[in-house]
């Protein structure tokens, strides 16, 4: 079972990769997607964990909320990605 850190940083992982950094955003609900179906519940609570611990940023638009990540939360972003690494 997976930690509720592994999975904040599955899905930092997935946003660094995809370089949705600062003004770049994707809807919140691509977020569990890559997760297994037996953890999709899970991974659709962290975004709002990762929204109050100031990780992403929120923006409401028209067609939904989206998200991107704040990149002075850097060092905080790099621990639950290893975190997430190490497991692979």
């Amino acid at each position: 079972m997976w930690t509720g850190s592994q999975i904040k940083g599955k899905i930092l992982h997935k946003l660094t990769r995809k370089g949705k950094f600062e003004h770049s955003h994707t809807a919140i609900e691509n977020l569990a997607k890559s997760f297994p179906p037996e953890m999709k519940g899970r991974a659709k609570e962290m975004p709002e964990d990762l929204i109050r611990e100031g990780i992403l940023h929120l923006k409401r638009t028209s067609y939904g909320e989206q998200v991107s990540i704040n990149v002075e939360m850097k060092e905080t972003i790099m621990r639950y990605i290893e975190e997430f690494l190490k497991m692979e």
